[in-house]
């Protein structure tokens, strides 16, 4: 059995960690897939899928060095107008940091539940907003 849920969010900030873990369990206990794999995949280049323990201070250290690594004021060839988009692009530290945090996880499944340490958290990170993002919980299994 294959199931698809599509989760949406909106994000508020232009860089934000929103945790999604329960909406995430949520999906994959409605698949009822009992045994098999849960899939977690982003359809954006500028946000990211990320795995932690879901502390705020945790979530300030990774927003740090996310930001160490592509900071907003570099000078990015992808600045500059952009005739498809009818805009510059002003957004390639986000594309950077979404290739850093990747934009899928997989978890199993076991018992129709999610297999997962206690201080797993399942976020969103939004690295260009505020947008409204697009999430896949794609769980195959038996």
């Amino acid at each position: 059995m294959v199931t698809l849920e599509t989760l949406s969010y909106l994000s508020e900030k232009p860089e934000q960690f929103i945790d999604i873990t329960s909406d995430v369990h949520a999906a994959i206990e409605r698949s009822s897939v009992t045994n098999g794999l849960a899939a977690i995949i982003l359809s954006h280049t500028t946000c990211g899928i990320v795995v932690n323990e879901g502390l705020p201070c945790v979530e300030t250290d990774l927003a740090d060095a996310l930001d160490r690594i592509a900071p907003l004021d570099m000078p990015y060839a992808h600045a500059h107008f952009l005739p498809s988009y009818g805009a510059t692009g002003n957004n390639s530290c986000g594309h950077i940091k979404s290739m850093i945090t990747g934009n899928s996880c997989l978890f199993p499944v076991k018992d129709g539940k999610v297999v997962c340490g206690g201080a797993q958290n399942i976020y969103l990170v939004e690295f260009d907003g505020p947008q409204r993002r697009k999430i896949y919980v794609e769980v195959l299994g038996e």
